[in-house]
């Protein structure tokens, strides 16, 4: 077994040094085939959904159960070695970037569905257990685990609940923290820990909450329970067609004005629309210069009075033409489109960087307007779906990585969008996470103190600072050189922002 390593003596071994001491320390507590570190092997490891960025990890470990995920925590404890969970990979923030000098802790192995309560509607799965295989296999009960990220068929609970990602019924139904009753799982030093309980609530401090959403820094996730809710009677969706931005986001506001809280409530601007109908079909007005779908579920009787109610108030909001699903065929179709946003715009771009911030809904056409004054700016589409009826917007930037300088133009591109949502009273991330695209718009959004007071969270969880370093939470010395960065660019947009 391998001594402990100070941080000091962990710095100053080679690359190569510090390879051979994990890959010891990890033989005793894998089998061979759940340990990779030849490049041909980690490759595959190098990025996430964020694939403009990538870093090769220095060893991949796949543990098979909770004991061997245990052992990895200690073993790169005792070494000071970074640890970095990946789920499916599907994150489109880098949080899942490995580390040069870290292990990255695969976690797909753990696919197994443990137990389904139909009473109880409940069902406890591992980390690894993709989001729609909860529903698929909740379904013959008439049940359903509620949030539907768009990645769903390859997504996994662990990675959603690191992200607290959401989808588009997120409206009405919640986001993953609204869906999780516990999580298991391990602290770096290898501590069993439980957050949450079988019961609506824990004592003691509401610690559930602060894991969730908290992308791999505090914990790695084992095990979840998740809430299952019935299956709606009936589900028809309403696709209306605007001619004008500003009244498609001003008929999102008039919706939830009315008192509807629509199952969902999506939003397309013109490009996107055009890349989905050329990619699936949906049927989709290509004159529109937005769409919106927006969908009722519950009993029939209760669909029918609210896609009445809402057809009412899009017309009134300017809607130019409305279709409304006549069978759960049509219904999917509908969405089939919207679901289907990312890997359309793959097929018209080499590539793209998905942003995620939040605004007011009453700001939805504001920061549409902006983003098309940056396509100029930037010289770079944008295509732009969103979840419109809890402002998480979702604009797509497209770009060609091989080129450094359309790179370039789309970080500061992606970083105008995150700032101009701040500055109308939003935020940097909806359900994406921070991961490291959006380090530097942190020091936007949240001042030094604040910064510190998310690092005190860290340091209670990880005190040396081992699990996903180097992400999510700026250092006051990163903000300072962003500050700078942008005067010398004459960059600065909202000087009453907490840059510093």
């Amino acid at each position: 077994m391998n001594a402990p390593l100070t941080a000091e003596t962990a710095n100053a071994l080679s690359t190569s040094e510090l390879q051979a001491q994990v890959v010891q320390a990890l033989r005793a507590v894998l089998p061979e085939h759940s340990l990779l570190w030849n490049s041909e092997d980690t490759t595959p490891y190098e990025c996430d959904g964020l694939t403009a960025y990538r870093q090769r990890p220095l060893v991949v470990a796949l543990p098979e159960n909770e004991a061997q995920v245990q052992g990895v925590l200690r073993a790169c404890h005792r070494l000071n070695v970074p640890v970095v969970a990946r789920g499916a990979g599907t994150g489109l923030s880098g949080g899942a970037l490995p580390h040069q000098r870290g292990v990255t802790l695969s976690l797909a192995r753990f696919n197994k569905i443990l137990k389904l309560d139909t009473q109880a509607h409940t069902a406890v799965v591992q980390c690894g257990v993709r989001n729609l295989a909860i529903s698929e296999a909740a379904a013959p009960y008439g049940l359903y685990y509620a949030p539907d990220p768009s990645s769903q068929i390859a997504c996994t609970i662990g990675g959603n609940v690191a992200e607290n990602s959401g989808g588009v019924h997120c409206l009405k139904y919640g986001l993953t923290l609204h869906n999780i009753l516990k999580v298991r799982g391990f602290t770096m030093d290898g501590e069993a820990v439980e957050f949450g309980s079988d019961a609506l609530d824990a004592p003691g401090y509401d610690l559930l909450s602060v894991v969730i959403g908290s992308e791999g820094m505090l914990a790695i996730a084992t095990e979840v329970t998740v809430k299952l809710i019935p299956k709606p009677q009936l589900a028809r969706c309403i696709m209306a067609s605007f001619d004008d931005l500003r009244k498609a986001g001003e008929a999102v506001a008039a919706v939830i004005a009315a008192g509807i809280i629509p199952a969902g409530l999506e939003m397309m601007d013109k490009p996107m629309t055009a890349a989905v109908e050329d990619f699936v079909h949906a049927g989709y007005d290509l004159t529109a210069e937005a769409i919106l779908l927006c969908e009722s579920d519950g009993t029939p009787e209760e669909v029918e009075e609210e896609i009445g109610r809402m057809s009412a108030v899009l017309m009134a909001a300017g809607a130019t033409k409305i279709a409304v699903s006549q069978s759960e065929t049509e219904r999917l179709k509908f969405w089939s489109g919207r679901k289907n946003a990312f890997p359309a715009s793959g097929r018209i771009s080499p590539d793209y960087m998905c942003m995620d911030s939040t605004i007011p809904r009453k700001r939805v056409a504001d920061i549409l307007l902006a983003i098309a004054e940056m396509e100029k700016k930037y010289q770079l589409r944008c295509a732009n779906v969103f979840h419109a009826g809890d402002g998480n917007l979702h604009p797509l930037i497209l770009f060609d990585a091989n080129d450094p300088d359309q790179l370039h133009r789309c970080e500061l591109f992606g970083a105008d969008i995150l700032e101009t949502s701040v500055a109308m009273g939003g935020t940097v991330t909806g359900e994406h996470g921070v991961g490291i695209e959006k380090l530097n718009s942190m020091c936007v959004q949240f001042s030094a103190a604040e910064n510190e007071q998310m690092f005190g969270v860290k340091r209670a969880f990880d005190p040396q600072g081992l699990l996903n370093p180097g992400k999510v939470i700026p250092t006051l010395h990163r903000c300072a050189e962003y500050g700078k960065m942008l005067v010398r660019g004459g960059q600065i947009k909202h000087p009453d922002l907490p840059r510093f």
